[in-house]
C-alpha cells in the first residue's frame, strides 16, 4: 500500500468503527438509555442525517484551503463529538451529539476520494480508492468487533472512547504522512454547484440512496436478527460481526477491480441483482444457522463492493466538480443508512419478526437496480 494514503485508510478505521459499531450495540444502548430497540434505531439515522448535513456545507466551505489542513480540522471534529458519545446519559442529548460526530464523515471522504484520485498511478483510480476505503472494511472485520465485544463485557460507552483514540491517531498520521496539496478546487463554488442542476447528478444520487439502503435495512437490525431470529448467543454477535467484516473486505477489492475492468454502471447493476437476491435469502433463510452466516459473509461482500462503482460514475460524470460530488456521494450513502434503518424499523414497529428489515431492503434494492438500469440506458455513451 502506497504509505502517503495510509492516513486516509485509517481514518476510515475510525469512520467505519463509529458508523457500525452502533448497530451491533443497539440492544445495550437502548437498555442503558431505557428506550426501545426500534427508537434506538432512530442514532443511526441521526448519525446519518449529520453526514448528510455536513458533506456538500463543510467542503463548500473548506475546499479553498489544502487538503491536509481540511482533513486534520474533519477529524478534529469527528474526535470530539464521538468522545462525548461516550459521556451522554440520555437519549435526546446522545440524538443530537450522534448527530454532530456525523457532520465531518462526508466530508472527509469527500475530500478523500479526490486525493486518492490524484495520487493514484494511470487506470488504478478505483483501485486507489478501495485502499482509503480498506481502513472502512477493517473497521468491520476487526475493530467494530472487538468494541462490540467490549461494549458487550464492559460497556457500550468504551466503544466510542476506542473511536475518539482511533480518531486522535488520524489526526497524527495526516500531519507526518499525508504530502501537502494546493487546494482541489479547480472552480468557484458557484460553478461546483452548477452540476447539481442536472438530472443525471440526482439520478446517481437516487440510486445510491435508494439501492443502498437496501443493505443498511437488513444491517441496522443484524444483532437481534442473530439473537432472535436465527437464535445465536449474544456473545456469538462479535464473531459475527467479524464474518461480515470479512465479506466487507472482499467486496471492497472485488468492488474496485470490477470498476476498473468494465463500465462501473454495469458492475453496480450486476451487484444490486446479487443484494435482492441475498436480502431474499436472508428473509427465507435466517432461522438455520449455517445459511444465516453463509448469507452474513454474503451480505458483507455487497455491502462494500457496490460502493467503488457508483463512486467512480460519479466522479467521471462530474468534470470540475469532483470533490463536492464525492461530498455528496458520501450523503447518499448515508440517506441510505437512514432510510434503511427507518423502513427497515417499521414491520418491527408493528410487531413482525427481525427478518422482515431484509424484506424490505430487497424492495429499496430492486428500485435502486431499476434506476441503474434507467441510467444505463439514458448515458451509455458515457458510463
Amino acid at each position: 500500500m502506497d504509505k502517503r494514503l495510509f492516513p486516509l485508510s485509517l481514518g476510515g478505521l475510525a469512520i467505519g468503527t463509529t458508523e457500525f459499531v452502533i448497530m451491533g450495540l443497539l440492544p445495550d444502548v437502548a437498555q442503558s438509555l431505557h428506550i426501545s430497540i426500534p427508537k434506538a434505531g432512530h442514532l443511526i439515522s441521526s448519525y446519518a442525517a449529520g453526514v448528510v448535513v455536513g458533506a456538500p456545507v463543510l467542503v463548500a466551505y473548506a475546499a479553498k484551503f489544502p487538503p491536509k489542513r481540511i482533513l486534520i480540522f474533519l477529524m478534529l471534529i469527528f474526535t470530539i463529538f464521538n468522545g462525548l458519545s461516550a459521556l451522554v446519559n440520555d437519549y435526546i442529548t446522545m440524538m443530537i451529539v450522534r448527530f454532530l460526530a456525523g457532520l465531518p464523515h462526508g466530508a472527509f471522504f469527500g475530500v478523500g476520494i479526490v486525493v486518492c484520485s490524484r495520487l493514484a498511478k494511470p487506470g488504478k483510480q478505483a483501485q486507489s480508492i478501495a485502499v482509503m476505503f480498506a481502513g472502512l472494511t477493517l473497521a468491520n472485520l476487526a475493530m467494530v468487533p472487538f468494541v462490540t465485544w467490549l461494549g458487550h463485557q464492559v460497556s457500550w460507552r468504551y466503544a466510542f472512547g476506542v473511536v475518539a483514540l482511533i480518531g486522535l491517531i488520524t489526526i497524527f498520521a495526516i500531519k507526518f504522512l499525508l504530502p501537502y496539496m494546493d487546494s482541489l478546487r479547480t472552480v468557484g463554488i458557484k460553478e461546483e454547484l452548477e452540476f447539481f442542476k442536472s438530472i443525471k447528478a440526482w439520478h446517481i444520487i437516487a440510486i445510491t440512496a435508494i439501492g443502498f439502503g437496501g443493505l443498511f435495512s437488513w444491517f441496522s437490525y443484524i444483532t437481534p436478527l442473530m439473537t432472535d431470529v436465527s437464535r445465536f448467543s449474544t456473545d456469538s454477535i462479535a464473531y459475527i460481526m467479524v464474518l461480515a467484516g470479512s465479506g466487507m473486505v472482499v467486496g471492497n477489492f472485488l468492488g474496485g477491480v470490477m470498476a476498473d475492468k468494465m463500465r462501473p454502471a454495469l458492475a453496480a447493476s450486476i451487484l444490486f441483482i446479487a443484494m435482492i437476491l441475498a436480502l431474499i435469502g436472508v428473509f427465507f433463510f435466517s432461522e438455520n444457522k449455517i445459511i444465516s452466516l453463509i448469507l452474513t459473509f454474503i451480505c458483507g461482500v455487497l455491502s462494500m463492493s457496490v460502493g467503488t462503482p457508483i463512486n467512480i460514475i460519479m466522479l467521471r460524470t462530474a468534470k470540475n466538480s469532483e470533490m463536492m460530488a464525492a461530498a455528496f456521494m458520501q450523503a447518499a450513502f448515508n440517506i441510505a443508512n437512514s432510510i434503511g434503518a427507518f423502513f427497515g424499523g417499521l414491520p418491527l414497529e408493528f410487531g413482525f419478526s427481525y427478518n422482515y428489515p431484509s424484506l424490505v431492503g430487497a424492495g429499496l434494492s430492486l428500485i435502486g437496480l431499476l434506476l441503474c438500469f434507467g441510467f444505463m440506458k439514458k448515458y451509455k455513451p458515457v458510463i
